[in-house]
């Protein structure tokens, strides 16, 4: 698909590499998973203007839960960005998950994208230990969610 092609090449251009997480198509197929485009006509900008995926990510413990959803491939294209595309898609994914019994969100993201973190602190989203395939990269920042009232940060 285009849009994780330009996700791909924006990893590029930002940290030097592609990002290299193993992951599977299946995945993101329900219960375990969910993979979302967002088609909006916008200002001349016509077809796919945005991705978001969650999946399974239950060997990740936060507050207090290991039944939690990792957020993958959110990328919005840059002519459609700065229009609170990208809080929608989270919103919706995190909506997404937590009807599929996730009780947390995680997210992996680094310092090269410091609009992403910003859009994740906003969206009540805190600091937690690292994890996934580049745990231990120096430019990884790793979040969390709690996606029900009786977590607590």
């Amino acid at each position: 698909m285009r849009l994780i092609e330009e996700v791909q090449a924006e990893y590029v251009a930002r940290y030097g590499g592609r990002d290299e997480t193993p992951l599977d198509p299946l995945m993101f197929e329900p219960p375990q998973g969910s993979f979302w485009v967002a088609y909006l006509p916008l200002g001349g900008v016509r077809g796919p203007v945005a991705t978001g995926a969650w999946r399974r990510h239950e060997d990740v413990e936060v507050f207090g839960t290991t039944r939690t959803a990792e957020i993958k491939r959110m990328y919005v294209v840059p002519a459609a960005q700065r229009r609170g595309l990208a809080r929608r898609v989270l919103a919706h994914l995190e909506s997404d998950a937590a009807a599929s019994g996730a009780e947390a969100m995680i997210l992996e993201t680094g310092l090269a994208q410091p609009e992403a973190i910003a859009l994740y602190e906003s969206a009540g989203y805190v600091r937690i230990a690292p994890f996934g395939h580049y745990r231990d990269a120096p430019l990884n920042r790793c979040f969390a969610k709690p996606l029900t009232a009786s977590l607590s940060t």
